[in-house]
């Protein structure tokens, strides 16, 4: 279990985190998420130990990132890791097998040949998702306890995207790994996370589990015959709303069946409710406390 506690740190004069608290159990997949600047990369590097926190403490199962035993337990897999001029994947391989000894070649191997990497071409001429699928083989072939990935799906195709959800489903069925990841494509995460947790104005905005989280919204789509009456949300949970000319879309926090019932009064000739996914109430969360 990780526990993240009254967490505040810097970078420069600028103030990232302040009072971060949050506890992630063990074998779940956790999304971190937030708009540009919230902390999310600050966050893990604070996680994994490479940077120290000016005040509160991170525990994995009561131990410190620090020490040693607690690292070789983690893997970080930043959005743009380092690589030299020369780099190859099989020597940035061999980097990652001096720390990580028991790192599992039969899950590399797999993985390469499934992603079609060629070991020994420089890192530096393979495209962006290219060098992503050769770090993110790596990454899973450690098996670490604890991975966090920093915008692990960016530059990934669609097929490739596929094929690192499944493994990371495998990770932790197979290894009981928790696994932190943090990227803008929300409705992927919803696809396989089991929780999630909210950056926002230096602090934690709102955590729990990806299903409550979107049950408690409720979305309907309405069109009127004649003009949108100008008292349609009066006293409803309204928490955001686009219109087009008659027809309306609202998103609500509270109970569906009640506010059909107070929008079904106003008459319209259209009332239809439809899903929200965790996109959307992400976007309401946040909207709903002033970003934009």
């Amino acid at each position: 279990m990780i526990n993240v506690s009254s967490l505040t740190h810097r970078l420069g004069d600028n103030e990232v985190l302040k009072d971060v608290s949050l506890t992630v159990p063990d074998g779940c997949v956790l999304g971190l998420v937030g708009v540009n600047g919230a902390g999310k990369s600050t966050l893990l590097r604070l996680m994994c130990g490479v940077y120290l926190p000016e005040k509160g403490e991170i525990l994995y199962d009561g131990r410190s990132p620090a020490r040693e035993e607690t690292r070789q337990e983690i893997f970080f897999l930043p959005d743009d890791p380092y690589y030299t001029h020369i780099s190859t994947v099989r020597s940035m391989l061999n980097m990652y097998r001096a720390l990580y000894p028991d790192l599992d070649m039969d899950t590399y191997q797999r993985l390469v040949s499934t992603f079609a990497l060629d070991e020994k071409k420089p890192l530096r001429t393979f495209s962006k998702g290219m060098r992503r699928q050769a770090y993110v083989a790596v990454a899973l072939a450690v098996r670490p306890k604890y991975l966090l990935l920093d915008e692990a799906f960016d530059g990934l195709d669609p097929l490739s995207r596929k094929v690192v959800k499944g493994e990371l489903i495998r990770l932790v069925e197979e290894c009981g790994a928790t696994v932190i990841i943090s990227s803008h494509s929300l409705r992927e995460l919803e696809d396989f996370c089991d929780s999630y947790v909210i950056l926002h104005g230096k602090s934690v905005l709102s955590a729990g589990d990806i299903g409550e989280k979107t049950s408690r919204y409720c979305k309907f789509m309405l069109a009127f015959a004649t003009a949108v009456p100008g008292d349609l949300f009066a006293g409803l949970p309204l928490v955001s709303v686009e219109q087009n000319g008659k027809f309306v879309c609202a998103v609500f926090d509270g109970e569906a069946e009640e506010i059909e019932a107070r929008l079904s009064a106003h008459a319209p000739a259209v009332l239809e409710r439809q899903p929200v996914d965790f996109e959307e109430a992400f976007i309401s969360e946040v909207e709903g406390r002033g970003v934009q």
